[in-house]
């Protein structure tokens, strides 16, 4: 089973609650990482708090402010959608969707696999 706010902010969904400003908090902080003074000297970092829900994103994609703004904002809005309809949220079915076709294609690049490695086999024991 898939943890449910782990599932947000991997693809774009139609289908999500609306949140209004008067629900969020937002912070502009110092981000951490890699970028030196870049980095250290600049409060591009955005926090973003939903009041009733409690979740909170930090988002320090990029150097502007303004596009990180934007990111956190729609990395809320799926997470929020996420923790108020749960399995029946579009996020969710996109995220089990793309699981599934990831274990398919796993499952048959083994088969691919051992079918080589069976032919390989094959011929070594008919050289003999």
């Amino acid at each position: 089973r898939v943890p449910l706010l782990q599932a947000a902010g991997k693809k774009s969904s139609f289908n999500l609650l609306g949140l209004t400003e008067a629900e969020l908090e937002e912070q502009f902080v110092r981000g951490d990482g890699p970028g030196g003074q870049a980095t250290n000297k600049t409060n591009n970092c955005v926090v973003l708090k939903h009041i009733p829900s409690g979740i909170v994103v930090k988002c320090h994609q990029t150097r502007s402010v303004e596009q990180n703004r934007k990111i956190a904002r729609k990395i809320l809005q799926e997470k929020v959608d996420l923790f108020y309809k749960g399995e029946e949220s579009d996020v969710f079915k996109e995220r089990k969707a793309s699981q599934k076709k990831k274990q398919e294609k796993k499952r048959r690049a083994k088969e691919n696999l051992a079918r080589k490695k069976h032919l390989k086999e094959m011929q070594e024991l008919d050289k003999k």
